[in-house]
């Protein structure tokens, strides 16, 4: 029968830095950086696949590394063993986001085939029948519409503008806009022009 291994021993430098860590020492979290965070992004990138992605995961992690340092048992493993373990977790929980998932799914402008064209400088809503659709929206939407989209206001300017909260502003925008995109579907519906019955 083999006897079991005694845990390795930490180097006396990766001991003390250890010591300092759990002091919490900032200077000794930028030596532990200097020392393993290019073999730790290493880690995190064969999981996201994605350069930037992985240096924020690494970012987000090593601010879990800083508040959970405590919980860091030598007898465990090695410190390298328990920091990619904290930065792998970290990355497998982002993969697992709604957030990432949204974002995965969403093209960039830029790497795509379309082109950015500047509207003509003649360019107005109601070429598009925008404005004709919103009179059929309800007088409070309507108006909301109306700072928004045709006044140029922000939310919070329109909201300050008709003395409303803004989580009111925009409720009313949402459900306008929902409308619109409705009647916009449905097709071109003819107006009752305004005096006619």
């Amino acid at each position: 029968m083999n006897p079991v291994p005694a845990p390795r021993e930490a180097a006396p430098d990766e001991a003390l830095l250890i010591q300092r860590l759990l002091a919490r020492d900032e200077q000794a979290l930028r030596l532990l950086y200097a020392r393993y965070a290019n073999n730790l992004l290493a880690v995190v990138l064969r999981l996201v696949r994605d350069e930037a992605l992985a240096q924020d995961v690494l970012q987000e992690a090593w601010l879990k590394v800083w508040l959970s340092f405590a919980s860091y048992d030598a007898e465990r493993g090695r410190l390298f063993t328990w920091l990619a373990r904290v930065c792998s977790n970290h990355a497998v929980d982002m993969l697992r986001s709604p957030r990432y998932r949204f974002h995965s799914q969403t093209r960039s402008l830029e790497g795509a085939d379309a082109a950015w064209v500047a509207a003509p400088v003649s360019f107005q809503p109601e070429h598009i029948g925008v404005r004709d659709l919103t009179r059929q929206l309800k007088p409070r939407q309507r108006e909301v519409i109306d700072l928004l989209y045709f006044g140029g206001c922000t939310q919070a300017e329109a909201a300050e503008e008709l003395g409303i909260p803004l989580a009111t502003v925009k409720t009313r925008a949402r459900a306008a806009i929902r409308v619109l995109a409705g009647l916009a579907r449905a097709g071109p519906v003819p107006l009752l022009r305004e005096g006619s019955t």
